[in-house]
This record gives structure tokens, sequence and C-alpha cells, in this order.
């Protein structure tokens, strides 16, 4: 069987009693970055093999994981943080599990997406998560023109380096919208700052942020 597990996005606390023990009873655990994996591995004290598997090798490993799962053996697939496959790699493992029938499980836990939206007073019976934002100024002000008139909530991440520009593109694209900032969610130094863009500038221009960063803007 292959495992989708989610991992912390930063408070260790966070992990499953579940998680914990399919990580300790696999037979390896593919990583996208094996020293993060690893040192949340050595915390609680399990010791398993670490496979890299990350977006730039996945094309060359997946035909040889896909053997050792027909094979028998049980692996887990687990990203940098987070939930796997949602704006990191996994999607196409999965995809050929499946169509050579091999059974694959996700464990829920740990999600930066939805963390940010519960800690959010916007509303979100719908959203639309859009991933990471584009990095060169003309792909990314076409899509704020896009989300212009967007219907539902929209998630996405950006960079601590390109966030004050991002927000004050924004406003100049959107108008003085709604926004929450979420930054180094579940961590030591957490912060959720909601306001509206303009003063959303203000704040993050006063002190340079770090940390990741996910971005829930109100509707249209």
């Amino acid at each position: 069987m292959l495992y989708i597990i989610a991992t912390p996005i930063g408070n260790r606390e966070d992990i499953t009693l579940r998680a914990l023990r399919v990580l300790e009873e696999v037979n390896c655990i593919l990583a996208e970055d094996t020293r993060k994996t690893g040192a949340l591995l050595n915390h609680f004290n399990i010791k398993n093999k670490l496979i890299s598997f990350y977006e730039h090798n996945e094309n060359r490993k997946k035909s040889q994981i896909i053997n050792e799962l027909e094979r028998g053996k049980n692996i887990a697939l687990v990203s940098s943080a987070g939930t796997p496959t949602i704006s990191d790699p996994g999607f196409k493992l999965i995809r050929e599990a499946r169509e050579k029938n091999i059974e694959v499980t996700s464990l829920p836990g740990p999600s930066s997406i939805i963390t940010a939206i519960s800690s959010s007073s916007i509303s979100s019976n719908e959203f639309t998560f859009f991933g990471y934002l584009p990095r060169k100024k003309t792909a990314r002000l076409r899509f704020f023109s896009r989300i212009l008139n967007w219907p539902t909530a929209c998630v996405f991440f950006e960079s601590p380096y390109r966030i004050i520009r991002t927000l004050g593109e924004l406003e100049e694209v959107l108008g003085d919208r709604k926004i929450t900032v979420c930054r180094e969610l579940t961590k030591k130094f957490e912060e959720v700052f909601e306001s509206n863009l303009k003063e959303a500038v203000e704040h993050f221009s006063k002190k340079k942020p770090k940390g990741e960063i996910t971005l829930v803007l109100a509707p249209a």
C-alpha cells in the first residue's frame, strides 16, 4: 500500500498517532526534504529508511517505487510539511499506482490551507486554492485581473520576500479588499493579520516579514 501522510506545518505535536504508527511500520518513506523529515522522525525516535523524492526526480524514481509496491512493500509519502501533493510532488506516483491497482490511502492531518481558512473571519463556505502566485510581475498582474470578480474566497501562498509587493499590487488591481495574512502558522512566532489591503501593506512594511505565508482574500 502507498500511504499519503500529512506531517506538521510547524508544531510537531500536531502529528497524529496514526501517522506516527504508519511511519514506523512502513518499509520506507519517500521524503521531499530528507533533512526535515529526518529531524521529525528523530524527534519521535522513529528509525526508518528515507528516500529522497521531490519534483525533479519524481519521473525517474516512480517506476522503481511502483515495482516495490507491486512486490508487496508498504511505502509512505510525505512532503516537507503539511499534506502531500498539494502544490507538492506526488500526484504522478499516485496516478500510476491507481493504474496498477495498487492500494493508496491518505492519512489526514495538518494543512496550511485549512489552518489559514479556519483562522480567518472571511466567509469560506466556498473557496478556491490557487497555489503559489506567479513570480513575474506581468503574470502576477494578469492573475490578479483574473480574480478581480472571483465569487469565492481565494487562498494562495506567497514568499516573505515578495509579500509587501504582492499586497500592494493586489490593492492596485482589486481595490481595498479584506484579506487575512497568515504567517508561520502553528509556530512560535505565528501571526494572523486580518485587515484591508491598504493596512496590510502598511503593517508589513514596518518590519520585514519572515516565514511561510498563506493568504486568504475576500471574494468580490
